[in-house]
């Protein structure tokens, strides 16, 4: 109990005192969307083509708050309550020890990220920065996430960084538009919309489009960064052009990454598509039995209503954060 009191408080000290990344994957949009390997399909083609098409629905319903489908409302009110913790950590970190900000990466191309900072936007101070710029079109430029926003007093007396979050979406996303030798960045779902399909060349693709090549490329400079952190949710290192990156970039000593496991059998699997072992000094892989279950979100077996059993979910991670306040 002491052990596992122990690496929640580690995770919490390194939230406000590093410069803070995520790595969010295709688990954090579940129960609302289907993760590849459950999509129906006769092969590979018609997969892709279904998950696309699901993403796109669910994020018309996201745009539209229609919560009637209670999967989609519940993956919503997760992300909504993670990315206030994460303004909490903004508010109460030292900028002049590192940044006050923090980057988001994510693989998704599902608006739920947009829809819950749209709704924080409205009640608490920050800046959301998804890499466009302009007013009636906003088009995606990598340079544009180089920016530090400042608040100052109305005398000049005081000026203070203001707490800032980064979205950086290296497969694209279901708002995204080519519009010539550009990326406009829309209000709605894009028919045809800019993204990387899951097809196994992933890395080919993404190489191939220079804004996904940058985007990818800030990932790889952000954890070449001295006092740096990474925690990485719902994410399983089978993108090989990531787990390329990922492996290169804890060549940084300086470097912490912190990898959370769904279930406890994932640390294999996680290892496995990684190509590592066990044991690197600057990479922890946590996993449910690393935490009380009071963070823990409770399953029952599908097969005996009466078995329970532990994962560790977007909210686990958010009930890490929540109790810092009470720690300050």
């Amino acid at each position: 109990m002491i052990k596992k009191r122990k690496t929640k408080d580690i995770i919490k000290n390194l939230a406000i005192t590093k410069q803070l990344n995520f790595l969010i994957g295709s688990g954090v949009s579940t129960p609302a969307i289907s993760l590849m390997k459950n999509v129906s399909g006769k092969d590979e083609k018609e997969k892709n083509e279904n998950l696309v098409k699901e993403i796109k629905e669910v994020s018309r319903k996201i745009l539209e708050e229609d919560f009637s489908d209670k999967e989609v409302e519940k993956t919503y009110r997760n992300y909504y309550k993670f990315l206030f913790q994460v303004i909490q950590l903004l508010n109460m970190s030292n900028s002049r020890q590192v940044p006050r900000s923090v980057n988001l990466f994510t693989t998704n191309y599902d608006l739920f990220i947009e829809k819950a900072i749209d709704k924080l936007s409205i009640e608490n101070r920050f800046i959301f920065n998804d890499g466009a710029n302009g007013y009636f079109k906003r088009y995606i430029d990598s340079a544009n996430y180089n920016r530090v926003v400042s608040y100052k007093g109305l005398n000049d007396n005081y000026i203070n960084e203001s707490p800032s979050i980064n979205l950086i979406k290296p497969h694209g996303s279901v708002n995204w538009k080519q519009e010539n030798e550009k990326i406009l960045v829309n209000n709605n779902v894009e028919d045809d919309c800019v993204v990387v399909k899951p097809t196994g060349i992933e890395g080919q693709e993404t190489f191939l489009n220079n804004y996904f090549h940058d985007m990818l490329r800030m990932f790889q400079l952000e954890l070449d960064k001295p006092q740096s952190v990474l925690f990485v949710i719902g994410f399983s290192f089978q993108d090989k052009h990531i787990a390329k990156m990922f492996k290169r970039a804890l060549q940084n000593c300086e470097l912490l990454a912190y990898i959370f496991c769904f279930s406890d059998k994932d640390i294999e699997t996680i290892l496995k598509n990684l190509d590592l072992e066990d044991g690197i000094n600057n990479l922890r892989i946590l996993s449910p039995k690393d935490f009380d279950n009071s963070i823990l979100e409770e399953n029952k077996d599908k097969d005996d209503d009466k078995k329970i059993w532990y994962s560790f979910t977007i909210n686990s991670l958010t009930n890490i954060f929540e109790g810092i306040q009470d720690d300050r």
